[in-house]
């Protein structure tokens, strides 16, 4: 039963040719073991694979070992100090990487004065690992120890952070690079970008915040429906550090930028008055490796003077596409070339939508620096949205029908601060059943004046894109944009048993409610 965007869509739809199909594959993946996704191939079953299952590590297999300590410190942000919490003691955290078939054994102890866990973000892992408190795990409480294990399957681009509260909106975040044995190399150099918006240790700490937005709307206490909005509700803060004042609207996110504006937005940890700076040589192709890890905004990224080829999104590879600029949700993802001229250019990260931006600096030769305040023709130039990219040849995949579709519909109250999906803050979810074996759609249809960058665990889905009067497969992802008035179809493999949260990635939006979980069926 195919369902296109702009359909009425009956949730947990099922066809009944599925029950034969399910029997046999559920039977097949008994006794593969809990850190095993048990499929290698879904060919069987009439489905190409949307994405690399995770393997069984050989008996051989290499494994990595890392420690990661989250606890308070004192970070230079570039010539202003705040106190923080990370992990180690830097932000964004010490860089984990490994090589795709290897396990990852990471020893977190929790130094923090309460709780946290660690999200993998983007990586098909096992359940157990995903670090959802409540969900795969108890938080882990202040003093302890928890061991996450587990065999990345796929290369690419991905990140850490910790999945308690707004804790991702003060320091605890990490790049998570996996490398493919198979990759040819064809760049020079590499460099890992990670975008982020500050506010904590600057006058409000993000709980603060949280508060402050709480308590500005229920001011109103009126009920929630489906069609409430809840965009353009913003609440003031005196201090003028981390103020929740009127954060502004973007065309190319057709409606409001976000519920936080920030003192500061930060390239790897630093301000525009004292940038990072990466230096290279002329003529050298460069790999830019660039992560949002931002809670509450967009950044639309250029080099000035240079375009950029963007390779991968979300870490898997994409038809390799032109563009003077991307534009990356929170959680998003992009891997880009860029061919480096002769001088000193800067990398800028607008803050979409809040007239501010972050600011890096590649220098392969002689020049002056560009000024915090630079602003790159580049930025007013073509942008891209990752979910409009088409997949590599090598991971495209014959469209079927969904043996399942699931709407999400994406709300809020403008009395109340409280997102919503399909009516219901998490507390009060259901959880939408899949069953193994499953080709399953999500439908998220957004219905607020605000962007979502809508995020699913365990899985890589494949973005549906209308063409031609049909549905055809777009790019892998685990993290996608929707866009007020807008619908956004996506389709994954059920093939990684247990209970899945999906959510909005604005750290805000996710603490007021906008989560829900996938739970696969006996």
């Amino acid at each position: 039963m195919p369902i296109h965007p702009g359909d009425d869509v009956p949730d947990g739809a099922v066809t009944r040719r599925r029950f034969v199909q399910l029997t046999s594959v559920a039977a097949a993946a008994v006794g593969l073991g809990a850190w095993v996704r048990p499929f290698d191939d879904l060919g069987a079953v009439g489905h190409p694979r949307l994405s690399l299952p995770a393997q069984v590590a050989d008996a051989g297999a290499t494994v990595r070992e890392f420690a990661l300590v989250a606890s308070p410190l004192e970070l230079d942000l570039g010539g202003t100090t705040v106190a923080t919490w990370g992990y180690g003691d830097r932000v964004p955290g010490p860089v984990i990487r490994l090589a795709a078939g290897e396990v990852l054994r990471v020893r977190f102890d929790n130094k923090l004065p309460e709780s946290s866990t660690v999200h993998w973000h983007g990586i098909a892992l096992p359940n157990a690992m995903d670090g959802v408190p409540d969900v795969t795990q108890a938080a882990v409480a202040t003093n302890a120890t928890f061991v996450y294990e587990f065999t990345v399957p796929d290369p690419g681009t991905y990140f850490l952070h910790s999945h308690v509260g707004v804790q991702l909106d003060r320091g605890l975040y990490a790049p998570l690079i996996v490398d493919d044995p198979a990759d040819p190399g064809a760049y020079d150099a590499e460099w890992i970008v990670v975008l982020d918006d500050w506010t904590d240790g600057t006058g409000r700490s993000p709980d603060q915040v949280l508060a402050n937005l709480e308590s500005m709307g229920n001011m109103g206490g009126a009920g929630e429906g489906h069609g409430s909005d809840m965009g353009g509700m913003h609440g003031s803060d005196s201090s003028g550090m981390g103020s929740m004042s009127m954060a502004g609207s973007s065309k190319l996110l057709r409606g409001d930028a976000g519920d936080v504006r920030y003192p500061y937005y930060l390239v790897n940890g630093r301000r525009p008055k004292s940038p990072e700076t990466f230096s290279a040589k002329p003529g050298q192709r460069l790999r830019l490796r660039i992560i949002n890890a931002g809670s509450d905004t967009a950044f639309r990224v250029a080099v000035g003077g240079h375009r950029l080829t963007v390779t991968h999104t979300d870490g898997f590879p994409v038809t390799p596409t032109e563009t003077d600029a991307v534009l990356l949700g929170m959680g998003e993802r992009v891997d880009a070339l860029v061919q480096l001229g002769d001088g000193a250019f800067p990398l800028v990260a607008a803050a979409e939508g809040k007239g501010a931006h972050a600011l890096a600096v590649i220098r392969t030769g002689a020049g002056e620096a560009p000024g915090p305040k630079v602003h790159p023709k580049e930025l007013d130039g073509r942008v891209l949205l990752p979910s409009t990219l088409a997949p590599s040849s090598d991971s495209a995949g014959v469209t079927v029908d969904p043996d399942r579709t699931h709407r999400l519909v994406l709300a809020g109250n403008h009395m109340r601060y409280r997102w919503t999906i399909n009516g219901r803050t998490f507390e009060n979810a259901k959880a939408l059943p899949v069953s193994t074996g499953e080709r399953v759609r999500l439908v998220f249809d957004n219905r607020s004046t605000m962007f979502h960058p809508m995020h699913l665990h365990g899985h890589t889905f494949r973005v549906m894109s209308r063409r031609n009067g049909s549905l055809e497969a777009g790019a892998n992802k685990d993290t996608v944009i929707v866009r007020p008035d807008e619908r956004v179809t996506v389709d994954f493999d059920a093939d990684n048993p247990g209970k899945w949260v999906v959510h909005c990635h604005n750290a805000y939006h996710q603490a007021a409610g906008m989560m829900t979980t996938i739970a696969y069926q006996p």
